[in-house]
């Protein structure tokens, strides 16, 4: 490759990442997973060898759950401003200069006085001097994971909602020029044919970068954890960096019911 830097991308739905110390962690539903400090140990120990420049994070409570894996000396971390206990989040690596936009608060499609929401966007500029990454960190709607578009069942209508939210700020950023990257859970198995996948791509150009493979931590099927590229970013991504940190399941420890999915992209000079 020519004179340039590359960067690391990952997405990583963290379940539930809580400040078990917060008031606000008491209104968890009771299902979800008590960690004690070793579980928390060693998520960090597996963040370590991810090594990412950019982590894209899900089903965290605030900053501080995210330096308890992707810790402050390292990592600066960001998150979105929703009213809601799980966001969705991004961990820069120290160094990186940012620009934060407003969040995407669109993607919450629920109405004013529904008893649960849904998550916004964080939205963001990575700089690299000679170059600028637009960054959209999401969580989607579950539920809808294969059905067809027109299936009536309350998540497919509010994910298709949401899909045609995220084609305008696709639309935004192409009629700028910007490279970008949309990384997280689309509770999805999206591939390149998948309905709703055309609907983003009426608008741009885009590389899902997961298209064509299976996840090997989801028994052989589709991801529902993507990274998707437009703009001069899709000629950046190394088209053989695509890789998934297996996560171990029930063997004593409370990590992650999902497994890290990264890319790499080569900045040029």
């Amino acid at each position: 490759m020519p004179p340039g830097r590359s960067i690391k991308l990952s997405t990583w739905n963290l379940e539930w990442l809580l400040d078990e110390t917060s008031p606000e962690s008491r209104t968890a539903p009771l299902d979800s997973p008590t960690r004690a400090p070793a579980d928390y140990a060693l998520l960090a120990t597996f963040a370590v060898h991810l090594n990412p420049d950019l982590a894209a994070v899900q089903e965290v409570d605030g900053t501080r759950s995210i330096a308890f894996v992707f810790p402050a000396k390292t990592y600066t971390a960001f998150t979105t401003d929703d009213a809601v206990l799980q966001h969705v989040g991004l961990a820069v690596r120290a160094g990186l200069d940012v620009t934060r936009h407003p969040d995407v608060q669109a993607l919450d499609i629920t109405a004013p006085t529904a008893p649960h929401h849904l998550r916004s966007g964080l939205d963001m500029t990575v700089h690299f001097g000679h170059a600028n990454l637009r960054v959209l960190v999401i969580h989607l709607k579950t539920g809808c994971w294969d059905d067809p578009p027109e299936q009536t069942r309350h998540a497919c209508p509010l994910l298709v909602r949401q899909f045609k939210i995220l084609s305008d700020w696709i639309s935004e950023r192409t009629q700028s020029g910007e490279a970008f990257a949309i990384m997280g859970d689309f509770n999805r198995r999206l591939n390149a044919h998948d309905p709703l996948f055309l609907i983003l791509q009426k608008k741009a150009k885009l590389d899902l970068t997961t298209s064509g493979y299976a996840s090997p931590c989801l028994g052989g099927s589709y991801f529902i954890d993507h990274i998707i590229l437009g703009g001069p970013a899709i000629d950046w991504k190394d088209p053989n960096s695509l890789s998934v940190m297996p996560i171990p399941q029930g063997d004593g420890h409370q990590l992650s019911d999902h497994c890290p999915v990264s890319i790499t992209l080569h900045i040029p000079a």
